[in-house]
């Protein structure tokens, strides 16, 4: 299929982001790919796993957001490409870039942090001072999580189309993968407070929107050509012998039994517009740990096996979760931070690198190039 290539936690708190207390008892291990993240036990699902911190609450009530256009899918079915709307890249495009392809490099969760995201990006030579594609024949692949908890998440989609225009002129290519929250504040914005099936009670898109981390000022920034993107991107993809996806879960498998029919099915999803359909989209996106522990080796292999590739790239849960270092609440300022990220995690028996390096968590917003060495 094509992609759109026209181509957070929330700002400072003095308590910073704390991960929600386990329902399982200190020390448990809350298991493989279970849907609520962290098991908060709250009226509506939370399947990010996050409490929000003191004041937000007040601050995302007074948005005062209407959707608009309740009848209209998620991809306009009118869309007409603008002068302001970048190319659309195929898979033919990309594979007939040259013979030497460049290096291969992938970004984890970004989250708004953009100021991060443009220092990560110049320290492996991507962009230049100015912020502008610098790196020539080289290919560049976002896992997803654009939005939501950071300060600037409609300036990090801004820069992800930039690059993918600057990168095709260059001869290299910048791409992007759809994230959890992208499906997150796609629901928001079309369905609003629209009741939606959910296993832990009455829920809604723009309550789990203001729960995990929406910030208003993306959504009053939000336009129909971020929507149009964000619409169109993969859910996964096969490269250099990498199977590259967001989140760490084997419920991709739900939705196809090829990589090109689970991307055509996630599009479906959207274009069909079924607040129920895309919040069980958005439910087992969500879901996580697939790779951790006993049986996680085995679960990589299923989803190689099914959709190819030698090795998952994910992003979706922080480095320290995996590591089991964050239980209970974050510590405070001032008190000791949990394992610092230095790189990507390589886990199940090599078969899996995780690359959410807890940029929300005063963590590393990780840039890596692709194979790992070392």
């Amino acid at each position: 299929m094509t992609q759109g290539a026209g181509l957070g936690p929330e700002p400072g708190t003095s308590e910073g982001w704390r991960p929600e207390t386990s329902a399982y008892g200190p020390g448990a291990d809350p298991g493989r790919d279970t849907t609520s993240g962290f098991g908060h036990a709250l009226t509506y699902e939370t399947p990010l796993g996050y409490d929000v911190p003191a004041g937000h609450e007040a601050h995302d009530t007074a948005v005062g957001y209407e959707p608009t256009q309740p009848d209209a899918p998620l991809v306009p079915v009118d869309y007409t490409p603008t002068a302001r709307d970048l190319p659309v890249i195929t898979d033919v495009d990309i594979e007939g870039a040259g013979d030497r392809p460049g290096p291969l490099y992938v970004v984890g969760d970004v989250h708004g942090y953009l100021d991060e995201l443009l220092a990560a990006l110049r320290a492996n030579g991507l962009v230049n001072e100015e912020g502008h594609w610098s790196a020539g024949s080289a290919r560049l692949w976002f896992l997803g999580d654009f939005t939501d908890r950071g300060p600037d998440g409609i300036g990090v989609i801004e820069l992800v189309m930039q690059l993918s225009a600057e990168a095709a002129a260059a001869g290299g290519y910048c791409r992007a993968l759809m994230g959890n929250h992208e499906l997150l504040l796609l629901g928001a914005h079309r369905f609003g407070d629209t009741p939606v099936n959910s296993t832990g009670g009455t829920a809604s898109f723009l309550a789990a929107w203001r729960l995990n981390g929406g910030q208003p000022s993306d959504m009053e920034r939000l336009e129909d050509r971020h929507l149009t993107w964000m619409s169109r991107l993969d859910a996964a993809h096969v490269t250099d012998g990498h199977l590259l996806m967001h989140s760490d879960t084997t419920a991709y498998l739900d939705y196809g039994s090829s990589v090109e029919e689970m991307n055509d099915a996630v599009t479906g999803v959207l274009q069909r517009g079924d607040a129920d359909e895309c919040w069980d989209l958005f439910r087992k996106l969500t879901k996580r740990f697939a790779f951790r522990g006993d049986g996680g080796a085995e679960a990589a292999r299923e989803l190689l096996g099914t959709y190819g590739g030698k090795r998952v790239v994910h992003g979706h849960s922080p480095i320290p979760y995996l590591l089991g270092e964050v239980g209970g609440e974050y510590p405070a300022d001032g008190e000791e931070r949990p394992h610092s990220v230095n790189g990507p995690m390589v886990y199940a028996e090599n078969l899996a690198v995780a690359m959410d390096g807890g940029v929300t968590m005063d963590g590393t917003l990780l840039v890596a190039q692709l194979p790992l060495v070392g």
